[in-house]
């Protein structure tokens, strides 16, 4: 048996992963997730029923900002920091709320863990929005340049974690690279454009399909995450990304095959804070971390487009 860690954003897309693989690990888990407002949170309830049907979980429904997080870290050997409120564009136009559950949450979670006699390392999930269109590839020690309001407190909260790393608490940062697979937020680009390609329906292109994303599947961001809690990355902030860079042409072309089809676009103009292209540089997740990602992105779309053509077939079978 591990010890006990705890997880914040359990119930995510990448958090109820993560939560699992420390499961059949041995740890104790505690999962903390407020389910908010941010998306649906249909799916995010499903996967923490589930969670609760293991011994070794216990969740908390809990705002990370506003709750007693001295009592969820007590015991805790390890913290990883993946709640908050995601998305770009929602971010301009609430820019409070996003403030709040990313930046004043994370102050409030560091200062426990600080405090805390048991926790040794903070992971924190970060992302590449820091970067904003730097040049490419994109490096730890290179410009950062937020695009939006969410690039910035992703930015803030790295940094109040960075600030942190001291002999009482290790902290690392995360620089997570656009992540997808089967059970991808609803709200995130890769899913809607194959929803919309399964069902029939026009694709909502934001500029002219030449910008560019390194895409990373949510099993190789997990784990380096895991990863994270061990290795040697204290006090650093490190890129995890796919690989590689795809534009969102090529994506279309990829999905127009693995539906059966050419897709159709409906084009619109760029979108606000979304940047032209994302590359990582990962010479620091392999020296530090020894991650390399294991799953190209036409094997991991495809995996995500079966699971969501599963998922419409249950929903068909069960009207």
């Amino acid at each position: 048996m591990n010890g006990r860690c705890v997880v914040t954003g359990a119930a995510g897309f990448i958090g109820s992963r993560l939560t699992r693989l420390l499961l059949v690990e041995g740890w104790d888990v505690v999962g903390v997730d407020a389910f908010t407002d941010s998306y649906d949170p249909t799916e995010k309830l499903a996967r923490a029923e589930a969670l609760r049907t293991h011994p070794h979980y216990r969740h908390v429904t809990a705002d990370v900002a506003e709750c007693d997080l001295g009592a969820i870290v007590d015991g805790a050997e390890v913290v990883f920091h993946l709640a908050g409120r995601p998305g770009v564009r929602d971010s301009f136009d609430i820019p409070v709320k996003y403030h709040h559950d990313n930046v004043v949450a994370t102050t409030y979670l560091v200062a426990a863990a600080r405090r805390s006699a048991s926790v040794r390392r903070l992971v924190y999930a970060s992302s590449s929005s820091v970067y904003g269109n730097a040049p490419l590839p994109f490096t730890e020690n290179g410009p950062t340049a937020p695009l939006s309001p969410y690039g910035q407190t992703k930015l803030e909260s790295e940094r109040l974690c960075l600030e942190a790393n001291g002999t009482d608490l290790e902290t690392t940062a995360l620089r997570y690279f656009t992540v997808y697979g089967p059970g991808q937020r609803p709200d995130m680009g890769l899913r809607r454009f194959a929803e919309a390609a399964l069902d029939g329906r026009p694709i909502r292109l934001f500029g002219d399909g030449t910008q560019s994303r390194d895409f990373t599947y949510v099993d190789d961001i997990v784990r380096a995450t895991r990863q994270a809690a061990d290795a040697d990355v204290a006090g650093l902030a490190v890129n995890v990304g796919g690989g590689s860079r795809i534009t969102l042409n090529e994506v279309f072309e990829l999905l127009g095959e693995l539906t059966g089809g050419p897709v159709s676009l409906q084009r619109e103009p760029f979108a606000r804070g979304d940047a032209r292209h994302t590359g990582a540089d990962l010479t620091l997740a392999r020296e530090r971390l020894e991650f390399a990602a294991r799953t190209d992105f036409a094997d991991g779309y495809a995996a995500e487009v079966d699971w969501l053509r599963e998922r419409s077939l249950v929903t068909l079978r069960s009207a």
